[in-house]
C-alpha cells in the first residue's frame, strides 16, 4: 500500500503530533507545579480550616469552599517537599480569603491563592416592614439561612437577642437585622412613678420617685425623690424600678 506525500503528512499530523504533544505535557508535568495542584492544595487546606473553626466555635452551619481560577500559564518549579499552606487573611476562614501556598524545598517559592468561603447560618431577619424606634415582637422577626461571610455589619443568631429591643433604623422584609441597629428598649419613661431602692450591705430602703428621663434596663437616669425633693442618679432595674447604691 502506497501513500502520497499529502496523505503521509496528514497521517503524521493525525497520529504522531498528538502523541508528541502528550509526551511534552507529561515531561513538563514532571518538572513544574501546575495551577491545578495549587488549587487542590488550597481547597483541601480550607476545608480543614473551616471544619476546625466550626468545631472550636461550636457552630452549626453548612459551608462551601470556592477557589478562584489561576492563570493557566503559571509555571512553578516542581517542589521536592510537600506543599505548605497558610491562611493569610482574614483571621477566621469566612468570606473572602487568601491562602499562601509555599514550597520549602531546594527551589523555594510562594504564591497567593484567592478563595471564597461561603458559611451559611440561620440569622435573624425581618418578617415584615418595621419602623424606626419600634419595639421588636415575636411576629416581627424570624430565622433564615444566609451567607454570613457577606454580612459585613454583623448578624444575630437567636430571636431572644432581638425580642423586646428597639430598632434604630427601619427594616424591610427579609432584611438581616444587624446588632448595630438594635438598642435596648426603654422600660421607664420620663414622668413615670418609680420605686427607688437605696441599699448597701446592711440597709435596704424604698421610697417613691419620679423619672426625669427615659431609661432602658441597666441604664442610669435622673430621678426625683418625692419625699426629699432631691434629684439623684439611679440605675434602671426593671419597669418602674430604679436602684441607687449607698
Amino acid at each position: 500500500m502506497t501513500f502520497s506525500r499529502r496523505t503521509y503528512k496528514a497521517f503524521i499530523s493525525a497520529t504522531l503530533l498528538p502523541l508528541l504533544c502528550g509526551l511534552g505535557q507529561l515531561a513538563e508535568s514532571a518538572t513544574v507545579t501546575r495551577p491545578e495542584q495549587l488549587i487542590g492544595a488550597t481547597r483541601e487546606f480550607l476545608e480543614r480550616e473551616v471544619a476546625d473553626y466550626l468545631q472550636r466555635s461550636q457552630i452549626q452551619a453548612r459551608y462551601q469552599v470556592e477557589v478562584n481560577r489561576l492563570d493557566p500559564r503559571l509555571r512553578l518549579a516542581l517542589c521536592d517537599q510537600p506543599l505548605t499552606t497558610k491562611l493569610e487573611s482574614p483571621a477566621q476562614p469566612i468570606g473572602r480569603a487568601t491562602v499562601r501556598v509555599s514550597c520549602e524545598g531546594t527551589a523555594p517559592w510562594s504564591v497567593f491563592v484567592p478563595a471564597q468561603i461561603h458559611l451559611y447560618r440561620d440569622v435573624v431577619v425581618a418578617r415584615r416592614p418595621l419602623q424606626r424606634n419600634s419595639t421588636i415582637e415575636a411576629a416581627d422577626i424570624t430565622l433564615a439561612e444566609r451567607d454570613v461571610g457577606l454580612l459585613n455589619q454583623g448578624y444575630l443568631t437567636s430571636l431572644d437577642q432581638a425580642l423586646g429591643n428597639k430598632l434604630t433604623r427601619p427594616l424591610q422584609p427579609d432584611q438581616v437585622l444587624p446588632p448595630s441597629q438594635v438598642s435596648p428598649a426603654e422600660v421607664v419613661r420620663k414622668g413615670d412613678q418609680v420605686v427607688i431602692t437605696a441599699k448597701n450591705s446592711t440597709i435596704n430602703v424604698r421610697m417613691p420617685g419620679e423619672a426625669l428621663s427615659d431609661g432602658a434596663l441597666g441604664s442610669q437616669i435622673r430621678v426625683k425623690n418625692l419625699r426629699s425633693g432631691r434629684v439623684i442618679r439611679a440605675r434602671v432595674t426593671g419597669p418602674g424600678q430604679v436602684e441607687v447604691m449607698m
